[in-house]
């Protein structure tokens, strides 16, 4: 990266009281000027404490979205407008008000990955790394619809016993997690362990060693005592953990696992997202956004 750029970028901050937040999936560069880097749930925290002006959210349109609900007067920008989500857009409102009318009597917990508009339609939010705890906590005698990851779903049902109905949605990366490449890492790296998200297939992580969200990967990282680490999550993950673990080796699943919208953003579009010349201020309709911070402050107070 320009040494230029990442001065430039410092000075701007300053001036300007801005804070960049930036989520592991993204390039290695872009992590490297970032203020804070970390999971959906750990950019979520940080974006309800930070007392910056400006917002430099540099992930993908519903993370830029959290940001700005939970920060609705401060302008959040995200410096690629098109990156989006495809698991997010796997389900609109029409589809989730009509499941609910179908279930009346049923909580609905709603992944992050997820727009302002299902978040104001659900109950409670939750990430990969709370997911399970949330689960737990809520009242045994009523069942969950969980939108909208099928994967992390089953993975919350396989663990809890809950009672759940999924819609059919995914994330195409790591929906693209099979069999035969934990089979195949296995046997080039027999010593390290597999850390796979759950948003993966049930068939493939049940061939793994632990299930985790990349916060969880980065935690187990630091404190466990191996020195290998075959990681099954999207690429970005592996820039994370070398950096932050420069004494241990982690292997990536696949060098074909790559997100190309959290791929969008570059340290150079960071710049230009300061100066003014590119990005897009995230702005959402009021009631909407008090709407949708319900169920995130549910979750974020249940998580304290």
């Amino acid at each position: 990266m320009n040494s230029k750029t990442t001065e430039a970028v410092k000075e701007l901050k300053k001036a300007k009281n801005a804070v960049i937040l930036a989520h592991t999936y993204q390039p290695g560069e872009v992590q490297d000027i970032a203020d804070y880097v970390g999971d959906s749930y750990g950019l979520s925290v940080e974006a309800s404490r930070t007392d910056a002006d400006i917002i430099i959210f540099c992930g993908v349109r519903f993370m830029a979205e959290t940001a700005h609900i939970l920060n609705p007067n401060r302008k959040v920008i995200l410096p690629a407008p098109a990156a989006g989500c495809p698991m997010a857009d796997m389900i609109d409102t029409s589809g989730l008000s009509a499941l609910k009318a179908q279930h009346p009597d049923k909580l609905v917990m709603c992944y992050v990955n997820s727009t302002a508009q299902i978040k104001a339609l659900s109950d409670i939010c939750c990430t990969s790394s709370n997911a399970l705890a949330i689960a737990k906590s809520l009242p045994e005698d009523t069942e969950i619809i969980f939108v909208p990851d099928r994967h992390l779903g089953t993975f919350i049902q396989e663990q809890t016993g809950r009672k759940m109905i999924f819609w059919d949605g995914c994330c195409p990366i790591h929906a693209q997690i099979e069999p035969f490449m934990i089979e195949q890492a296995r046997k080039k790296h027999p010593n390290a362990p597999i850390l796979i998200h759950p948003e993966a297939p049930a068939e493939s992580r049940i061939l793994c060693d632990y299930a985790l969200s990349t916060g969880g990967m980065c935690d187990f990282a630091a404190k466990s005592n191996e020195n290998e680490f075959i990681i099954a999550t999207e690429l970005g993950l592996i820039h994370t953990l070398q950096k932050a673990n420069p004494g241990k080796k982690f292997y990536p699943l696949s060098d074909k696992l790559v997100c190309p919208d959290m791929k969008a953003i570059s340290a150079e579009l960071v710049l230009a997202a300061l100066e003014g010349s590119a990005g897009e201020e995230i702005t959402l309709d009021k009631n909407l956004c008090l709407q949708a911070r319900r169920s995130l402050d549910r979750m974020l107070e249940f998580s304290k």
